[in-house]
């Protein structure tokens, strides 16, 4: 057994107090956790005594940590153990304060996925795709992802938003042919979280309109382009490799023979 000696405040830390067993340093606690075991002068403690008393202790620090981490926005489950394990603590530890904060309502994945999705809704573009996947990186549970997804952002939402981004997106590529332009405009969509299916009707809402003039533009540049790249050629091995060059970046054959005739 070992006697409490001596009990003085941190300079650094008003809440913790350092604790002295026969007149040496032996550890620090909290003051909840001081009151907890009636640490006074003149207590005596064993091995057990000491083990329970810190465990106590890094409990009540690790749900300090959690709780000022949790002030600033809502958390997952998983975003307070990966916090609290990035702060050192053990992994017991962590999910101990996480049952802690579950009970005290401090926690909740259901809640947490409404309020996430419906803010991604309202002050986002992104499809259902980007909002699920990013839930899942926060590690909520795939069927509360579906769920509150499904609540918060309706059929109707998803499809307004893409044509928004098709508006948004196809006049950034219009120096491309036209079917590239919808590939590239079809890509972005894809990197938002977009389903093909989505991606398809909002193109056809968009209405997008081939602007055959700014077709042709685009077509010149390019043909000009590949025209210098293969000097050496004679004038049927350059004619095939342009038009090949021309069809793969997405230009019709009428356009690209349309060039050949006036330039040959």
């Amino acid at each position: 057994m070992r006697k409490i000696t001596k009990i003085s405040v941190q300079q650094k830390n008003k809440e913790r107090f350092n604790i002295f067993l026969d007149d040496e340093y032996a550890f620090a606690v909290y003051e909840t956790t001081l009151l907890k075991f009636q640490l006074v002068k003149g207590k005596e403690l064993d091995e057990l005594d000491v083990e329970e008393i810190l465990f106590s202790d890094q409990i009540n620090k690790a749900y300090t940590s959690a709780v000022h981490y949790l002030s600033f926005r809502m958390r997952t489950e998983k975003e307070i153990v990966d916090y609290l394990i990035e702060k050192e603590y053990e992994a017991y530890v962590a999910k101990e304060i996480v049952v802690k904060l579950k009970d005290q309502g401090y926690l909740n994945d259901e809640e947490f996925a409404i309020a996430y999705a419906r803010t991604q809704v309202n002050t986002t573009l992104k499809g259902r795709g980007i909002i699920k996947k990013e839930l899942m990186e926060k590690g909520v549970d795939k069927i509360i992802i579906e769920d509150a997804v499904e609540a918060e952002y309706s059929s109707e939402q998803e499809l307004e938003h893409a044509v928004n981004l098709v508006v948004k997106y196809a006049p950034k590529y219009k120096k491309d042919s036209f079917k590239i332009m919808i590939q590239k405009v079809e890509q972005a969509l894809v990197r938002k979280g977009y389903s093909f299916s989505v991606i398809k009707l909002a193109i056809e809402e968009a209405e997008l309109e081939e602007d055959t003039s700014e077709e042709w533009d685009a077509l010149v540049k390019q043909a000009e382009k590949y025209h210098r790249k293969y000097p050496d050629l004679d004038d049927y091995q350059q004619k095939m490799k342009l038009k090949g060059a021309l069809y793969r970046k997405g230009f019709t054959m009428d356009l690209i023979d349309r060039w050949l005739e006036e330039n040959q």
